[in-house]
């Protein structure tokens, strides 16, 4: 009989043990679209943990979400890393303008994580977002932007908020409007493919037509004094706005007008670019896991 109650015992302390390891899950759908995909990397932890949210760059044109958690999980944070649809799949489906589809899906690979919280053992309320690039500017776009949360939808899904805790980001595009952009740097030409468009020259000839897009999808748009701490990383020379910096796509210049823009409101932020003595955080890895944890 002792022999059978210990039997028992040990198979149920190894169903716990399972029970207790981190999960690594891939390829996990969260639309119909077949980049609609994330990864989840669960940090070990028998209470809810933090999350850092992932969002590759490459020009909403390009990339994936591999990545190297490592630095979190070591920490106790969890990852998610997300694809997402490209312009082109957008434009392939008829949707408008194309940077509404991998944005859009951004917020709802965000709402679809808070729906698993309990499942993956996850803090629903810290979650970072981070990325650079496209990905930079999709994190900026879902920390600034009003909650896209419908709480009377059938679908519970689309009931999670998609507000942020914070967010850290690298080489951030903070506007979409080629008007303010040449402003401050004269030789900016990126982000027409965002509305359909062939080049900048396009779009600042129609500007006025999508006008009404550029206000929703840029993120410095949605600014507001409810926004969380924000940490912007910007490499390169020493921003001075007016100047035609060598990669005006990644610019710092962008980090001053956002900082400008948040400190106005009494927003949180930390602005790391060359020029700028004794930076408080080294990389947004450090931001994240300093804010994630207080």
């Amino acid at each position: 009989m002792k022999k059978i109650v210990l039997f028992i015992a040990l198979v149920f302390a190894s169903q716990l043990c399972r029970a207790a390891e981190p999960k690594q899950l891939l390829n996990v759908a969260y639309g119909s679209h077949p980049r609609q995909v994330l990864d989840l990397h669960q940090a070990a932890s028998d209470t809810p943990t933090p999350v850092v949210f992932y969002i590759h760059g490459g020009g909403w044109q390009n990339g994936d979400k591999k990545t190297n958690p490592k630095a979190f999980l070591d920490k106790g944070i969890s990852v998610v890393a997300i694809n997402y649809r490209y312009v082109k799949n957008a434009v392939e489906d008829k949707i408008e303008p194309p940077v509404k589809a991998p944005l859009e899906d951004a917020a709802r690979a965000l709402q679809f994580v808070r729906s698993k919280a309990a499942e993956w053992n996850l803090d629903k309320k810290r979650i970072g977002a981070t990325g650079g690039s496209a990905g930079a500017c999709s994190s900026l776009w879902l920390a600034f932007h009003d909650d896209l949360a419908d709480p009377k939808s059938d679908d519970p899904v689309a009931r999670e908020s998609t507000r942020l805790y914070c967010a850290a980001v690298n080489g951030a595009q903070v506007s979409l409007d080629p008007k303010e952009l040449r402003e401050w740097m004269p030789n900016y030409r990126y982000g027409a493919h965002a509305f359909g468009l062939p080049d900048i020259q396009s779009l600042i000839d129609h500007r006025e037509d999508v006008l009404k897009w550029i206000k929703e999808y840029s993120p410095i748009e949605h600014v507001s004094k409810d926004d969380p701490p924000i940490g912007l990383f910007y490499g390169g020379e020493v921003p001075v706005v007016g100047s035609s910096p060598k990669d005006p796509t990644h610019s710092g210049i962008m980090g001053l007008k956002l900082e400008e823009r948040l400190k106005a409101l009494g927003v949180d932020v930390v602005l790391v670019c060359p020029g700028r003595p004794d930076p408080p955080y080294k990389n947004s890895t450090e931001y994240l896991i300093d804010r994630l944890l207080k």
